[in-house]
């Protein structure tokens, strides 16, 4: 009876130290990984914030976290429910954190792309009113009034820093390093040198906007010219996902040794490898240099 007594007590004293050892687990797992939260809520909105204001969108950052943080917890929830398979949960979950940063890049150059169509329309807009006789201030003013978004807001930023008693290369510097665009830096160089040398402005302004014009048009054969070439890159790239999810419901027993295997895995990863690298070939052939 004593006998039995002890087994109890000692098979409860190991039970209540599992439990204690679960709790401080549980607790510091926890601890982690609210740090971690909040690491990643800072970081996020940090970068969404400086993001959305470069781009002059302005929205309240903890609203993005929310909806990404949902996309993160639901998404990768339904694909698990879909396919039952944590590779595929995995993978579509290291996909949604790259998702954001993929996002502001297409933003950003989709916002200089639509500026450096602008900038041969501004640069004419620019000689015209130095003909009338304004001044370069007054000049790029009208431009601000008469030029839509994006143009009209970097131009802005321009005019404002100019009124508040910094000169035109300075200004024209400080937004060269906000709008990277080759063209750009050309033909805000020219402008500078212009003034530093006493040449004519409104000249070099306006064969800058005919060699702009001209360049956009040639980028614009350039790409229909190669049109053809990334598309087939594209689709070639898309095929042999809509193939894996269609044969995923049609033969998921044969497919499920893919995503399960040692063997499967291996050749799942040349696959993708070699995918990406094909993809990667095509972009590079089809993008030319102009």
């Amino acid at each position: 009876m004593i006998g039995s007594l002890t087994d109890i007590g000692t098979l409860a004293a190991v039970v209540a130290l599992v439990f204690l050892a679960g709790m401080c687990l549980a607790m510091a797992v926890g601890r982690e990984a609210g740090d971690f939260m909040g690491f990643y809520r800072r970081k996020f909105t940090s970068n969404a914030n400086q993001e959305l204001a470069e781009m002059f969108i302005f929205m309240d950052a903890s609203q993005l976290f929310m909806i990404n943080i949902a996309a993160l917890v639901l998404i990768p929830i339904g694909v698990h429910a879909l396919f039952q398979l944590w590779v595929i949960t995995a993978g579509v979950f290291v996909v949604l954190l790259i998702v954001p940063g993929a996002i502001w890049a297409r933003m950003r150059k989709k916002r200089l792309n639509k500026f450096e169509e602008q900038l041969p329309d501004v640069f004419m807009m620019l000689t015209s009113s130095l003909q009338a006789g304004a001044s370069m201030n007054m000049a790029l003013a009208d431009v601000v009034k008469q030029t839509p978004a994006p143009a009209s807001q970097e131009l802005g930023l321009l005019v404002k820093r100019m009124q508040l008693g910094v000169t035109l290369e300075d200004s024209l510097i400080e937004l060269e390093r906000r709008i990277p665009l080759q063209s750009f830096v050309m033909a805000s160089s020219a402008i500078r040198i212009s003034r530093e040398v006493g040449g004519n402005l409104v000249e070099t302004i306006q064969s800058m906007a005919e060699t702009l014009r001209r360049k956009k048009t040639m980028e614009g054969k350039i790409d229909s010219l190669t049109a053809q070439g990334r598309a087939q890159g594209t689709f070639m790239a898309m095929l042999p996902i809509a193939l894996a999810v269609l044969l995923s419901f049609l033969e998921p027993e044969a497919m499920r040794k893919l995503y399960t295997t040692r063997e499967g895995l291996m050749v799942l990863a040349v696959m993708v490898f070699m995918q990406i690298m094909g993809f990667t070939f095509i972009r590079k052939i089809t993008s030319i240099d102009s």
